[in-house]
């Protein structure tokens, strides 16, 4: 369980989030750097000083009488005394290693550094368990053979550490006054940048539910509107999916009001007075087609909506042998082909053959072909003398991994101007009397969009007198070894 995880998240507070966090970071890194920055500053202007008092007494080194001695006028002990805030020590040790003048106590160099003239050297020691800051220069004296003197001059750091801190106050003071005021404008600018949001989020709450017109994309930044087409496109085809369900139910509407009327002109018939019995049984038997036929529009109607409900219908997809299928509805069709003198018929490949699987719902693609087998056998004339033809097949292409269901008719075929208005709901063609909802192809059509096929619809025999209808409709294989 994740126990700091947020419900919801926050654009504001995220955007906050990774504008500060970056601020407060570097702010402690921005102290140690300007306090490095300023000990380097501060120690400058005292080395050089240092230097400049460790040569001056360099210059007083002097051999009188075969002998190295060291004379500090008054001028000179003055200069070493002219800053109160801070003691300065001195050391002048002879070539011998005598001690000429200044304070015992202060620390040598390093034994392992050589003598070097005319270069004063500085270094960090400790004094009395004081901190100091040292400048030193060896001084050749003129004597044979002789060593070089040592001229020490030092000062305890209390002076560079408070100008580093001066330097530290003058440099952070106005940061703390800063960064809130950063924080503050950061809030600010972020505040005004997402309010064309809330007044986007306003202008949509404004609306009244049945307004889907599209939202004013230039009344938004550019990084917005991208949203805003993409709601407008939702808006679009909420609207076209509204007027679509609107038109099928009036459709619908208008189906079963055709039958149900019929069924009652037919009641009122068979209790009119005077009734015979070969009246009665004629009103009984087209209450009975009505029935029927008003039956047929609705299961056409479930049968619609289960098709454009896809995946929600809560039949897992499995693998189909699409021609045990097909043979399975030929038979269920059978007895309807034989009440019309209809020769029905399967050909194609065997079941549980090479190339006959496919990856689907089975219940829809039995409804696919069922309304297949169906129209053909309503749209086909037949006669005694000529009895009408519908053959359904499945032919298999291994290779191209792909599997078709044709259903071939002998009808008079559909011209080529009305073949895709025939797969809109409820359209009848012109001219015929057969009996249907005009929601059959429609279903084929949405269920094989359903499991990625496509239908088409050309003529059988193309120049003949009754050309007939061929619908094919070709689907992904699924290979599957023979058992």
């Amino acid at each position: 369980m994740k126990i700091f995880q947020r419900e919801q998240r926050s654009l504001f507070g995220e955007i906050l989030d990774w504008m500060l966090t970056p601020l407060l970071l570097l702010w402690p890194v921005s102290l140690a750097l300007t306090w490095l920055v300023a000990q380097g500053l501060a120690n400058k202007p005292f080395d050089r000083a240092l230097e400049y008092n460790a040569q001056a007494l360099a210059q007083l080194v002097t051999v009188q009488n075969q002998k190295v001695q060291f004379n500090l006028p008054q001028p000179a002990s003055e200069i070493l005394r002219a800053d109160e805030s801070d003691i300065i020590y001195y050391q002048v040790i002879a070539p011998d290693g005598r001690f000429l003048s200044g304070e015992r106590d202060l620390p040598m160099p390093p034994e392992d550094e050589k003598p070097s003239s005319s270069e004063v050297r500085l270094r960090d020691a400790e004094m009395r368990g004081v901190d100091i800051r040292i400048a030193y220069i060896w001084v050749r004296v003129p004597l044979p053979d002789a060593p070089a003197a040592l001229v020490q001059v030092a000062e305890t750091r209390s002076k560079r550490s408070v100008l580093a801190t001066e330097i530290i106050k003058g440099v952070m003071l106005p940061q703390f006054v800063i960064l809130p005021l950063a924080v503050l404008l950061v809030w600010l600018a972020l505040a005004r940048g997402i309010k064309p949001l809330h007044q986007l989020e306003e202008r949509i709450r404004a609306r009244k539910p049945d307004d889907l017109s599209p939202l004013d994309h230039k009344a938004v930044p550019m990084e917005v509107a991208p949203l805003v087409d993409s709601v407008n496109d939702l808006l679009r085809r909420l609207n076209e999916s509204i007027a679509t369900q609107k038109r099928f139910l009036a459709d619908a509407a208008h189906q079963l009001k055709t039958p149900l009327a019929g069924l009652r002109m037919q009641a009122d018939l068979a209790q009119r007075e005077g009734t015979n019995t070969d009246d009665l049984k004629l009103s009984l038997k087209q209450i009975g087609r009505s029935s029927i036929r008003a039956t047929h529009t609705v299961n056409q109607l479930l049968s619609m909506a289960r098709a454009e409900g896809g995946s929600t219908t809560g039949l897992k997809r499995q693998p189909v042998d699409l021609a045990a299928l097909v043979i399975e509805v030929v038979q269920d069709s059978v007895p309807r082909a034989l009440d019309k003198g209809i020769d029905l018929g399967y050909e194609g490949a065997e079941p549980n053959a090479s190339g006959v699987w496919m990856e689907g719902n089975a219940t829809l693609l039995k409804e696919l072909v069922r309304n297949l087998v169906d129209n053909a056998i309503n749209y086909t004339p037949s006669e005694p003398e000529k009895p009408g033809m519908v053959t359904a097949r499945v032919l298999a292409d291994k290779f191209g991994r792909v599997v078709m269901v044709q259903v071939e008719d002998s009808g008079p075929g559909v011209p080529e101007a009305e073949r895709e208005l025939v797969f809109q709901p409820f359209y009848r063609a012109l001219g015929t009397e057969a009996d249907g909802s005009g929601l059959g192809l429609p279903i084929v059509r949405e269920i094989a969009r359903q499991h990625g096929g496509e239908v088409r619809l050309e003529e059988a025999r193309p120049g003949a007198a009754h050309p007939g209808a061929r619908f094919s409709v070709q689907f992904a294989a699924l290979i599957k070894k023979q058992a």
